[in-house]
């Protein structure tokens, strides 16, 4: 096998800014592949990110063709069908503003419906992993997360999308014995990538003013004023009463 030429990484299409704040989770691809050279940029950005004591200690495994990566879609699907099957019934999806097809509740269930149904046909299948190199302890997933932030990131300004997902749990001793993953090896998310069908744009969150605290918890920061033309979403826990 030779070795692909070497070239510089490719100009993205858009900013910094502007793709760290129109990145959605896209759960919806087109049947168009991820080329290799596209493939070779998004996964180098993810290997460039930060991790504790620069140890690196992220792996990825990466599904797009042939019997192994078939196998693996199916498994996930299976998975994927099963655990949002009951989190719509147990959440309640099809009831209150569920009914009401225009609703962000309905469309959120279309969506996740779509998605996890779709799941055997996504063009690319991301496993992001880490070496245990300790005991297992809350901090490990600082040394994996942002490599995968990285990679949605980078995936964005190439023109694809993806979203980090965590089906892999639910069916993660099938994968492991199917990808042969040693024992010291953990899988951290499902990450699935291709072309959106549809677009990016600029992403729903809390206003700033409730998450940003000048000082101490609770004192409002008097510059944190969302930009202009911002959008909200109503998600999240409710911001506490002022002291």
């Amino acid at each position: 096998m030779t070795n692909a030429p070497d070239r510089p990484i490719a100009a993205d299409s858009i900013g910094l800014l502007e793709g760290l704040t129109t990145t959605r989770s896209i759960r919806r691809y087109t049947d168009d592949p991820v080329p290799d050279e596209a493939m070779r940029d998004i996964m180098f950005a993810a290997t460039r990110a930060p991790s504790g004591s620069n140890r690196q200690p992220f792996r990825f495994i990466v599904l797009r063709d042939g019997e192994i990566a078939e196998q693996a879609k199916a498994i996930i699907g299976r998975g994927a069908r099963a655990v949002w099957a009951a989190k719509r019934e147990n959440e309640g999806y099809d009831k209150g503003s569920g009914i009401d097809p225009d609703s962000p509740k309905a469309r959120m269930a279309r969506s996740m419906e779509r998605y996890v149904d779709d799941m055997e046909k996504v063009p690319v299948l991301i496993l992001p992993c880490f070496v245990r190199h300790r005991p297992a302890n809350a901090t490990e997933g600082a040394s994996v997360y942002p490599a995968c932030q990285n990679l949605l990131l980078a995936a964005r300004g190439l023109g694809y999308g993806g979203v980090l997902t965590i089906w892999h749990a639910y069916v993660e001793d099938e994968l492991r014995e199917l990808l042969q993953l040693p024992d010291d090896v953990v899988i951290a998310a499902t990450i699935t990538l291709g072309k959106p069908e549809g677009n990016h744009g600029p992403v729903r969150r809390v206003p700033l003013g409730d998450l940003i605290y000048d000082g101490v918890w609770g004192d409002n920061a008097a510059w944190a004023v969302d930009p202009s033309g911002t959008r909200h979403t109503s998600a999240g826990p409710p911001k506490p009463p002022p002291s």
